[in-house]
């Protein structure tokens, strides 16, 4: 079985005006068809592949990138390190200290991408309360709004 690699497609600069077009009839219309060559019969989009869709337009037209992975997938330490925008031994630190759940295929480890998933919404969760506990207590302490200059 061979692993398909997750590429990121982004949107090219001469297909802009195509997507905000396209998205454009998304937004507006509820129940969109998809139509093939002149004389076969249209298709209405499956809820799930019509909000699958929109979610892919809005992201290509704010700039983002975009990767449609199945959600069971099995990915390798690199792909997961990857993903999650950090080095593979510093994945492979956190596969042993029990902070993402993993399997092995042979001697390799694999990690499923829901793990990722929910692993990457707890980071960032525990990020964001970071900061904002951060923020208040500057504000509390009155430096929130001034600059403070190294001593020389």
């Amino acid at each position: 079985m061979s692993v398909e690699k997750i590429e990121p497609i982004s949107l090219p600069a001469a297909e802009e005006a195509q997507v905000r077009a396209l998205s454009d009839l998304l937004h507006r219309e509820s129940k969109p068809r998809l139509v093939g060559h002149p004389g076969e019969p249209s298709l209405e989009l499956p809820d799930a592949v019509y909000a699958l869709l929109v979610k892919v337009v809005d992201r290509l037209q704010q700039g983002d990138a975009v990767s449609v992975v199945p959600v069971a997938k099995d990915l390798t330490t690199q792909q997961a390190a990857a993903f999650l925008g950090v080095s593979r031994p510093f994945l492979v630190k956190l596969l042993r200290n029990q902070a993402i759940p993993y399997h092995t295929a042979g001697t390799h480890r694999r990690v499923l991408l829901n793990d990722l998933l929910a692993y990457k919404e707890q980071r960032d969760r525990l990020r964001l309360d970071a900061l904002d506990r951060m923020s208040r207590e500057a504000d509390e302490a009155g430096v929130y709004d001034r600059v403070l200059l190294p001593a020389s």
